[in-house]
């Protein structure tokens, strides 16, 4: 059996086919086949300003806070679910509906939605060190021994587009998991890569935005681990 899982052309054919870009103010949904490769992020959103990308964005709780919190910087939830998609835009509507936020005053203009395959998108589509940081929070453990080969972090071309597609200029890569086994692999796997070195973990400026997962493990009584790695510039 495969340590790892084998990613190919054909597998991503076969999960990508409905991949779209969602503007979280309109909801216009673009397929991502119609946007260059790579993109360029300065168009895509109409502004130069840094680009952050969440990792398994899930009901959106942190790509809501944090977008709020940080107008000034360009935040993409990557996703590949769709029903967690859906629950992303509505957590956003109503927000935007609750607190009678205007959509032409730019309130989340500096969010998009990719519902798509991570991998696929940072492989294809990320331009080299045009990443200001990643945040992967609670990535599925597969705990299953058999199923463990599906993690993402034991995925190289994934591994490798983290590294080429962060800003060499101190892009961050923030974790957070509860899964503690996983935890130690992460750690293990991301030690193979010369270009990141691990920071200390209060260097986060959000970490105190829970996701959902979170807030669910934190009442349960699970410890949280974080790690925060920093790209080096050689």
């Amino acid at each position: 059996m495969r340590e790892n899982p084998d990613y190919n052309d054909l597998y991503y054919q076969n999960t990508t086919v409905h991949s779209q870009i969602i503007d979280i103010v309109t909801a216009r949904a673009v397929s991502l086949g119609e946007f260059p490769v790579p993109i360029d992020w300065e168009a895509f959103f109409g502004n130069p300003h840094p680009v952050e990308i969440e990792i398994g964005s899930g009901k959106g709780r942190f790509l809501l806070e944090a977008s709020k919190r940080h107008p000034t910087v360009n935040y993409i939830g990557i996703e590949r679910a769709q029903k967690y998609v859906a629950l992303t835009q509505e957590r956003f509507e109503k927000h935007i509906r609750h607190f009678g936020v205007d959509r032409a005053s730019g309130t989340f203009s500096n969010v998009r939605l990719a519902w798509t395959d991570a991998n696929y998108f940072l492989t294809r589509y990320v331009p080299t060190g045009s990443v200001q940081a990643y945040h992967i929070y609670f990535p599925d453990p597969w705990p299953k021994k058999r199923q463990r080969k599906r993690r993402i972090f034991r995925n190289q071309d994934f591994l490798s587009a983290l590294t080429r597609t962060l800003n060499p200029n101190r892009g961050r890569l923030y974790i957070a998991t509860d899964y503690e086994e996983y935890f130690q692999e992460i750690q293990e796997r991301l030690s193979g890569l010369s270009l990141l070195h691990p920071v200390a973990t209060d260097a986060s400026p959000d970490q105190d935005i829970a996701t959902n997962f979170e807030m669910k493990y934190v009442l349960e009584g699970r410890e949280i681990h974080r790690s925060v790695y920093e790209r080096c510039s050689s």
